[in-house]
């Protein structure tokens, strides 16, 4: 693990520093496992940037995570960390949306990964993280609920009843998604 930590020392939060070191892992696909596992180990101090970085990898190469799904959504409860949760709400958003699309279904989540996501999905719009990771929420929950009949209406509640709460950019996406639930 040592080659792809001394990388994460020097990640920065810049979209370029992100960018590199992504590319470096799409270069070398066998850095890849040793980034799952430390987007999953809360304690190792580069676990939010390797979080980041995943999220950039995810837009190339998404079908990498195919063999990593019971880990990856297993595991999405033990993330805590604000800078960890928003880049993993994303790949969710990704992947959910891979799941379902009929053409390019590059991903195929077990009937446990999907709820494994819903449940975080649920956890992280419920409780007090930053706006970004409860956008990103709403939009999932949206997808999955086109396929699970009881999310929309779960879903609706939460918003109506946090709306009055939350910033411009959430009433935004709430909006957005509250229409196409209507």
């Amino acid at each position: 693990m040592a080659e792809l930590q001394k990388k994460l020392d020097y990640v920065y939060p810049c979209r370029e520093s992100r960018l590199e070191v992504a590319h470096e892992i799409l270069e070398n696909p066998s850095l890849y496992n040793e980034l799952i596992l430390i987007c999953f180990s809360p304690q190792d101090k580069n676990n939010h940037k390797a979080c980041w970085i995943l999220e950039f990898v995810s837009y190339e190469e998404l079908c990498w995570l195919q063999p990593h799904l019971d880990f990856f959504c297993s595991n999405l409860k033990i993330l805590k960390d604000e800078s960890s949760l928003r880049p993993i709400a994303k790949v969710i958003q990704l992947l959910v949306k891979s799941h379902y699309k009929k053409e390019e279904n590059c991903v195929t989540l077990s009937e446990q990964n999907l709820q494994d996501c819903i449940e975080a999905s649920f956890d992280w719009l419920i409780n007090d993280v930053k706006v970004a990771t409860k956008a990103y929420s709403i939009r999932t929950l949206y997808i999955l609920g086109n396929h699970y009949d009881w999310i929309h209406p779960e879903l609706k509640v939460i918003i109506d009843k946090d709306f009055g709460d939350h910033s411009a950019a959430y009433k935004a996406v709430a909006k957005e998604v509250l229409k196409k639930i209507k």
